[in-house]
């Protein structure tokens, strides 16, 4: 059965407020009937039934999803991602667009893979990577911050399949 427009825009406004008595009279019910016609309302199927798929579609909308949230992570992981800062210059304050930084990338990283329950090892190798990559990283810019000519910092990790290959 289709809902009345009366019918409809009281939903609508139930939908909005939750207050079925105040929907009632939104959507144009007598104010000394509104208190009675809402509780009918509600339990009308065709009425019950509109509501309940419209919250369904308000939260569905409003909930992410687990593909999206793994795409969100692998955006983020790829520095693909930007997020606005504010930088001080010596003349004013710019925003800047900028990838997330390793430590973020990282947490990322951990999050997609923590989907995966087979790869451990797979993760613990690409932690320690990324991890020593970004130690690196502040080493460098620590010693560029010091002035240093030659602030290059060479990191060789060594991944427990190489050590078996090599006889290690």
């Amino acid at each position: 059965m289709k809902l009345t427009p009366k019918q409809k825009r009281f939903a609508d406004e139930y939908i909005k407020t939750g207050n079925a008595t105040q929907s009632a009279i939104e959507a144009g019910y007598s104010k000394k009937t509104a208190a009675v016609i809402a509780t009918e309302n509600l339990i009308k199927p065709n009425i019950k039934a509109y509501i309940e798929k419209c919250m369904a579609e308000i939260a569905s909308n409003r909930v992410m999803s687990y593909t999206e949230a793994v795409e969100l992570l692998t955006s983020i992981a790829r520095g693909e991602e930007k997020e606005t800062v504010v930088v001080a210059t010596p003349v004013s304050v710019e925003k800047v667009e900028k990838e997330a930084d390793l430590k973020t990338r990282i947490s990322a990283l951990k999050e997609i893979l923590k989907r995966y329950p087979n790869n451990d090892k797979l993760i613990e190798q690409q932690i320690r990577k990324l991890s020593a990559q970004a130690d690196a990283a502040q080493i460098q810019a620590k010693r560029m911050a010091d002035g240093e000519q030659n602030s290059n910092v060479n990191v060789n990790i060594v991944l427990p399949e190489q050590e078996d290959n090599n006889g290690e």
